[in-house]
């Protein structure tokens, strides 16, 4: 499995319009043979800062998704970014 998590940072009164151009994005994603789960939402605390967390089955998978990042747009919107991957070798689901 691998994990894509981060943030990135947007102008706070940006932030909603920002959002909005991410929606056809995760739409896709989460379509996309192999996402587990895919999520481009708004810091509860920060104005300015984008939350981003996505799930792969595989490495493959996520490259085939991967083919188109943000549009011109929306890279032009993006102040700072701060996201990695992660590989998860083993995956144990909590029984609450």
């Amino acid at each position: 499995m691998i994990i894509v998590a981060g943030h990135l940072t947007v102008d706070a009164d940006r932030r909603e319009a920002y959002l909005a151009t991410c929606r056809a994005a995760v739409e896709a994603a989460r379509r996309a043979p192999g996402c587990l789960d895919f999520a481009v939402t708004a810091d509860l605390i920060e104005p300015d800062r984008v939350c981003i967390y996505e799930r792969w089955e595989s490495r493959a998978h996520l490259d085939d998704f991967r083919g188109s990042g943000p549009d011109d747009d929306q890279a032009r919107e993006i102040r700072s970014m701060e996201v990695s991957e992660y590989l998860v070798p083993d995956v144990q689901p909590t029984n609450e």
